[in-house]
């Protein structure tokens, strides 16, 4: 089952312990990092923190129409749709190596 007997309980523990400080770090991270997403070639860009937190839309006075407001809106919603992407793409590849870790890297059975 595991070699050299039954698992030590308190390193196990241990593990665990610095495994969720690593978690806590990196999710702290990722709210001091940003993303930006675009559309309409950079008409409309919309930031986003790691976390997910909208900061900002920025809309250049190009993608302004009076006469087609719908665009205007298609683009923002586009835009922050593609920074949402990036965010869980940074989120994925910083927490992707530490939560792979969950199952075998503690040696619990199963994993």
């Amino acid at each position: 089952m595991f070699p050299g007997g039954a698992p030590d309980l308190q390193q196990l523990m241990q593990q665990a312990q610095q495994m969720q400080q690593q978690v806590m770090a990196a999710r702290a991270e990722l709210t001091s990092e940003e993303v930006t997403g675009s559309a309409g070639g950079g008409l409309v860009t919309a930031t986003m923190t790691g976390g997910g937190e909208l900061t900002a839309v920025t809309i250049s006075p190009a993608a302004v129409d009076p006469d087609d407001i719908e665009t205007l809106q298609d683009l923002v919603v586009a835009a922050v749709r593609d920074a949402g992407r990036l965010a869980n793409e940074l989120a994925a590849d910083r927490m992707g190596p530490l939560m792979g870790g969950l199952g075998g890297g503690l040696g619990l059975p199963g994993a």
